[in-house]
């Protein structure tokens, strides 16, 4: 399992968005990061935690009955368990024929303190999950109850969502454009090279805002380069001033 990571990290990895995280990584040799399709319920979700998994199977007649035991239940355990920080995320394997989780469930992880739920396949309940205060991504809606199509299977295990590996403790970052991972063991210098990065396109923005073609700025040649230092500098005496 990957090492825990400190609560400033987190907090830097918050700073840029999740298209600057992606193209931080894939600098760094890492592509698959951005889970396919999974969306926040509304606008103005912003998240990041380490990842609290659940893996769910097929359901399955045998595997489990209808009337549920909280003390065995694997994804009542797991929601009894999910840490203050964390993101609870969860492997439907795609299938959103049925939620995933409901409303009192959602309320009870946000009480317990988690930043985020995640899950590939769809939630019931959704409008009043959106309300909560919860951060949660979701591929679709669906009013069935997660049994009829899903059986919980493990928690704290690797597991797939939105076509992307995620092992506890990875640090999963949410916006209002999806999700993305970033493996605990490197997301210290991600989290730095993307606020780096995210400063140096804002710089790059307002150049093109003010009416500069993209040659030379986009990317950066020298001169532009050179600019963008001197505006560094100058940005950081106006802080200093305030």
């Amino acid at each position: 399992m990957a090492d825990r990571v400190e609560k400033d990290i987190i907090d830097l990895l918050l700073i840029p968005s999740t298209a600057t995280l992606t193209s931080v990584m894939h600098q760094l040799g890492i592509t698959n990061v951005f889970m396919h399709r999974v969306e926040p319920l509304c606008s103005g979700m912003k998240m990041a935690g380490p990842a609290f998994t659940l893996r769910y199977i097929p359901a399955r007649q045998d595997l489990g009955t209808s009337v549920i035991d909280n003390l065995r239940d694997v994804q009542r355990i797991g929601i009894e368990e999910i840490g203050q920080g964390q993101v609870l995320v969860i492997d439907a394997r795609e299938d959103t024929r049925a939620g995933t989780m409901g409303s009192i469930l959602a309320t009870r992880i946000y009480q317990r303190g988690a930043a985020g739920v995640v899950t590939d396949g769809a939630f019931r309940d959704s409008p009043v999950i959106a309300e909560i205060g919860i951060p949660a991504y979701a591929v679709a809606m669906n009013a069935n109850t997660n049994k009829t199509i899903h059986h919980p299977s493990e928690i704290q295990v690797p597991i797939a969502c939105g076509g992307v590996a995620v092992v506890p403790n990875d640090i999963v970052v949410g916006d209002g454009e999806g999700v993305v991972v970033v493996p605990a063991s490197m997301s210290e210098k991600v989290a730095e090279m993307a606020v780096a990065m995210e400063e140096k396109e804002d710089f790059l923005i307002e150049k093109i805002r003010a009416g500069s073609s993209i040659l030379g700025v986009y990317p950066p040649d020298e001169k532009i380069i050179e600019e963008y230092e001197e505006w560094k500098i100058k940005k950081v005496n106006q802080e200093l001033v305030k």
